[in-house]
Formats: C-alpha cells, structure tokens, sequence
C-alpha cells in the first residue's frame, strides 16, 4: 500500500527556505523526507488550505514551482462541508486554531501522516497520526 504524507506549510517553506534554527537543520529534513517519499513513490497529499496558507509567503509562480518539482508524488484533496463543521466544532471545544484542526481531518480522512512541527497537533494525536520530518527520515 502506498504511503501517504499530508505536509503542512510550514514544513514546505522550510524545503524551500532551506530554514534551520539555532541547533537544527529543518530545510535538510524536509528535503531528506521529500526524497525518502520520492524513493518509496509515496504520496504527498496537499488541499487548498496548504496553497492558501502557502500564498500569505510565496507568490503562485513560486508555490507552482514548489509543486512542479514533485508533481508525480501530488495529489490534491478536496474539503468537504462535514469537514469544515467538524473543524469548526473542534476549534471551539480544544481551542486549537481551525486551520489547524482542518489539516488534521484531511490527513485523517486520507488515512495520511500529518507531517507537521507545530504544538497544536500533539493534541490531535488521538485523531491523526502526527509525525515531524525528522521522524520519518
């Protein structure tokens, strides 16, 4: 069975930023785990929360470009309305941000690795499958 990766944005840019900070090389990982996917011909699953999160940085030439280097392993995921009222209840119940909340759902509903370095989804971990690159590679 294919493996399935839904990355969230900040992990993107750190691909392509190249980001670390003070102790750890988060552009390398990210690249490390893109090339892991690559080899195992995996998926990496995106919606359009991911392009809409990734246009507040990059313009759409840059995020095409993003996409247009692995576009073999992309597959887009559409959100669906029982999704957003289910983030939505989420969101208020463990105040955790929506957008947040949503990736979570759709790397649920996609049986995928949420792929992710932010806090809010260690609270999710009951619902999705929560994995930093670093743990994968």
């Amino acid at each position: 069975m294919t493996e399935k990766y839904y990355i969230d944005a900040a992990i993107w840019r750190g691909l392509h930023e190249n980001r670390s900070d003070r102790f750890r090389p988060l552009g390398d990982w990210a690249f490390e785990l893109f090339k892991k996917i690559r080899k195992a011909k995996g998926k990496i699953l995106y919606s359009n929360l991911v392009v809409d999160e990734l246009s507040i940085a990059y313009n759409k030439e840059i995020i095409k470009k993003l996409f247009e280097d692995i576009s073999k392993l992309l597959e887009r995921v559409e959100i669906k309305k029982e999704q957003v009222r289910e983030a939505n209840r989420l969101n208020k119940e463990l105040k955790i941000p929506f957008g947040d909340v949503l990736h979570g759902i759709l790397a649920r509903d996609n049986n995928a690795i949420m792929v992710t370095r932010d806090h809010h989804f260690e609270e999710l971990q009951d619902m999705v499958n929560v994995k930093k690159p670093e743990e994968l590679i």
